[in-house]
């Protein structure tokens, strides 16, 4: 008999996922079933494939695995879909939850309207700026002039649980995201791979951002990207540390918080469809 397993396709500012709840289904192998899923034409078709589990530390636990297959350490979309399908589909009542994710616990807040979660704003801790590895070695790396294609741009690494390369530019219609993107990403500087945002400022408090993902390629938007593109217009004196993040796939509120250090981030988690699926 065919095991079917069921799941729920979600999208946090068009960042989409499939959720899998494995304290009900036992996924073997999640690699390799993230690629086959992902899919857009064979598949289901999504960035990638999250567990929900439990935890020993935390009230659930998050593991994500991208289109490619390989595993990330931590979604900002992710984490605030994962608050709405425990709510709406009572596995807690909690309207705050900790979550247990490969870059440590992070805290959901949950907003509920008429019984259902509207949006969730996460704790995602403190940026890390000696976290992201460059010529071997660790160390901070703002504003550094990285050269692609013939073209010099200024970028800040930053750890928001995961790395981003963020480079603010005059005109992001500019940028051949298709075309850099992957070259950044797997730029000798960044032996592990980076994520890479290209940001445009419109305000003091209002950045236009378009995301090139590690692992997924150019996805309509990324929390941790989010977050990450918000302190590094605050170090450069781009932005103040309460700004709008505008992407391909919606907005997202990031604060920079100056008294605990902490990025809060909060936005939307919409429920897509349902369905069951052959492992």
């Amino acid at each position: 008999m065919t095991n079917l397993i069921k799941f729920t396709k979600m999208h946090g500012a068009g960042n989409d996922y499939i959720y899998v709840n494995t304290l009900i289904h036992h996924i073997e192998h999640p690699e390799e079933i993230a690629i086959k899923w992902s899919a857009p034409h064979t598949g289901i078709g999504s960035d990638g494939l999250v567990l929900i589990g439990k935890s020993s530390i935390a009230d659930f636990s998050m593991r994500i695995f991208n289109a490619d297959g390989s595993e990330a350490m931590m979604c900002g979309n992710a984490s605030r879909c994962i608050g709405k399908y425990l709510y709406d589909n009572s596995l807690t009542k909690k309207t705050d939850i900790s979550l247990e994710t490969l870059s440590g616990i992070k805290h959901l807040k949950l907003t509920v309207l008429e019984g259902k979660v509207s949006k969730v704003t996460v704790d995602m801790d403190s940026p890390k700026l000696k976290e992201v590895y460059f010529d071997g070695k660790s160390g901070q790396m703002i504003n550094h002039e990285i050269t692609v294609n013939g073209q010099t741009f200024k970028a800040t690494a930053i750890s928001m649980g995961n790395p981003h390369l963020v480079i603010y530019v005059d005109d992001i219609n500019q940028i051949e995201l298709p075309v850099i993107g992957p070259i950044l990403e797997n730029h000798p500087l960044f032996p592990g791979r980076i994520n890479v945002e290209f940001a445009q400022k419109l305000s003091e408090n209002k950045v236009r951002m378009r995301v090139w993902e590690r692992g997924s390629g150019i996805t309509m938007a990324c929390g941790t990207g989010a977050c990450a593109t918000a302190v590094a217009g605050s170090i450069t004196g781009m932005t103040g540390r309460d700004v709008e993040i505008i992407m391909d796939g919606g907005n997202l509120n990031i604060l920079w918080d100056e008294k605990t250090d902490k990025v809060y981030m909060t936005g939307d988690a919409v429920t897509v469809f349902e369905g069951e699926i052959p492992l």
